[in-house]
């Protein structure tokens, strides 16, 4: 017995003197004081201004533009790639991400990361790389009192039913920005061919966006919910977040508003044109662990339930957290119940709608610039092309 006892001893004293020669390992902290630099397309005056004040309660320094500085993703993506000091991206859509995550720019590499809360966005994520905050599509309102259809439903097939129907509509005044683009995709949806030089769209198509152009109203606004609003037109287009609190906030920017009773959904058979917004983190290569640490725990943070159901509470957004969802809307609100159209096949390739317009779109931006399409000056419009005579293969590409 005396014996075991020794040799039981004697290992204790050997794992007490392995242990005490053992050296740990400092734990490593997120760095609290890094200030985190974002990049965002999500980013007017009010959204810029609430996630600085509620970073700062959470314990977070962060640095993001107002849309004063950068407006729109392609602009907030070119930044982030000239100035290579990114740690966090969100916002943009589908297609941009996309090319991203493939690493279409040069100095803008996304990190691999996994959220806590990955498994609450459902297919709204890029695995591994970036996943979804908020769920977003462009519409088609109309005013049903007597300064829109006086009652009269307004149905269509396509977008593009909108130019001969009869009504006074508004048209966004430039090519560029998140949502004047997804209104052009919604616009061109029918028209896609693959065969087709102009971009992968029927000349038909073209024609048809440019009478949308020709017979549509600029009125000056950036979107078309104020006009309508002001009854200077019938019917408009407008992206899903912010929409009720635009009616909510209608009578003090109009005499005649739009309240709830006075406005509809334009009921088109194809659908609507959806996006996700999403957030990544950036592979930024002088970054420190525990800088890391600190950024990713702010991606964490913000696309996390809680604060997706506060940012969904100001800005009228829709989250993809299902939990963040279940906290503001007790039911899918009806703006968010049309059909996708993003996601349907295009018939001769093996690519939905949203990343045919991935591929494509730098050259439907080609395109709507080099022919002049969007003029802002309404009493001075460009000259329609000789469409029988267009060079496509110098017009898709961008001027030198």
């Amino acid at each position: 017995m005396k014996k075991v006892l020794a040799i039981v001893l004697a290992l204790a004293m050997v794992f007490s003197f392995a242990a005490c020669g053992k050296k740990e390992e400092p734990k490593v902290e997120a760095d609290k004081d890094y200030v985190i630099r974002i990049y965002s397309n999500s980013n007017s005056t009010e959204r810029q201004q609430w996630l600085v004040a509620e970073a700062e309660k959470a314990g977070f320094k962060i640095s993001l533009d107002d849309n004063s500085v950068i407006n729109g993703d392609t602009a907030a993506v070119q930044a982030a790639n000239e100035k290579k000091d990114g740690d966090i991206i969100f916002g943009l859509n589908e297609t941009r991400w996309a090319q991203l995550i493939n690493g279409t720019y040069e100095n803008i590499k996304i990190k691999d990361w996994t959220p806590s809360w990955a498994s609450k966005v459902g297919d709204f994520k890029y695995d591994g790389k970036a996943y979804g905050l908020v769920i977003q599509n462009v519409l088609m309102l109309y005013r049903t009192d007597e300064l829109g259809t006086n009652g009269k439903e307004l149905k269509f097939n396509h977008w593009t039913d909108l130019i001969d129907a009869g009504y006074k509509f508004y048209r966004q005044g430039k090519v560029g920005g998140t949502t004047n683009a997804n209104i052009n995709n919604a616009m061109l949806y029918p028209y896609t061919d693959p065969s087709s030089p102009a971009g992968g769209i029927s000349v038909e198509g073209w024609q048809k966006l440019w009478k949308y152009c020709a017979d549509g109203n600029f009125t000056g606004d950036s979107y078309g919910f104020d006009p309508l609003n002001r009854g200077e037109v019938q019917v408009s287009t407008f992206y899903s977040s912010s929409l009720y609190g635009k009616i909510d906030a209608a009578a003090e920017g109009s005499k005649t508003p739009i309240t709830n009773d006075n406005w509809k959904l334009v009921d088109i058979a194809d659908g609507t044109y959806y996006i996700a917004e999403y957030i990544g983190v950036v592979d930024k290569a002088d970054r420190t662990e525990a800088q890391t640490m600190q950024v990713e725990a702010f991606a964490d943070w913000f696309g996390g339930a809680e604060v997706q159901a506060k940012w969904a509470e100001e800005f009228d957004s829709y989250p993809c957290n299902t939990e963040a969802s279940a906290k503001v809307y007790a039911e899918t609100p009806v703006i968010y119940t049309i059909k996708n159209f993003a996601l349907n096949n295009v018939k001769g390739t093996d690519m939905n709608y949203a990343s045919y317009v991935g591929a494509h779109s730098a050259e439907w931006t080609n395109i709507m610039t080099n022919l002049g399409f969007y003029w802002a000056d309404m009493s001075k419009p460009n000259p329609e092309p000789d469409w029988a005579n267009v060079d496509w293969a110098t017009i898709c590409q961008a001027k030198k």
